[in-house]
């Protein structure tokens, strides 16, 4: 009972947070104001959460733990692109599976909507992503039976991989449309151009 309350109270900071920050802005949301919304003081707030910014990443980092479990689920057979490619369009599929117990899904794509379009929360966005990163290259090289250290192809890979979803992620942030579906739609179309814009020969005759 009483860790049920405790997540029950995680969870409506969260809310909390998360609404704040795509209302009224990050940079304008205080700790005290998240925690009066929810009818708690400043040191709860504290006891479930080091700081602000972990609120804005917090379901973020649970939609990438959620994709890198379906990349270690994708049949042995694919190469490594065609699993990253099949695990993000799943992940994105199965994105209220994952989150819909603590914060609506509509939040969540305001939440990262925010996020790109904040300058404070770029550059710790950029760096998380960069951790991610190299936590994907190391599942990747462990698929294929590879040394991460000594081979670069799993980095390599996943270093297109992620620029293509930094590029997706953008133009989808800037655009009206915040659905799932839309940014499902960005993503899938943009890493169906990257083998063809890669390989092929793009001068005019």
């Amino acid at each position: 009972m009483r860790e049920r309350k405790k997540q029950r109270t995680r969870d409506a900071l969260l809310r909390s947070a998360l609404e704040l920050f795509t209302t009224k802005g990050y940079d304008r949301t205080t700790v005290d104001e998240i925690a009066e919304a929810v009818d708690v003081s400043q040191r709860t707030f504290f006891r479930y959460f080091t700081s602000k910014e972990e609120t804005a990443f917090a379901v973020q980092d649970m939609v990438e733990s959620r994709f890198i479990a379906i990349l270690r689920e994708r049949p042995a057979a694919e190469s490594p692109f065609e699993a990253l490619r099949a695990a993000v369009l799943d992940a994105w599929d199965t994105l209220g599976e994952s989150i819909e117990e603590v914060v609506p899904v509509e939040l969540h794509m305001r939440t990262y909507q925010m996020i790109e379009s904040t300058p404070s929360l770029i550059a710790v966005h950029l760096r998380r992503s960069t951790e991610v990163e190299e936590e994907i290259a190391r599942v990747i090289a462990e698929r294929e039976g590879l040394d991460v250290e000594t081979d670069p192809r799993p980095r390599v890979t996943v270093a297109a991989f992620s620029g293509v979803m930094r590029l997706a992620g953008r133009l989808w942030g800037a655009g009206e449309d915040i659905s799932v579906e839309s940014i499902r739609a960005v993503t899938e179309s943009y890493l169906d151009q990257l083998g063809p814009v890669l390989a092929g020969k793009w001068r005019a005759k």
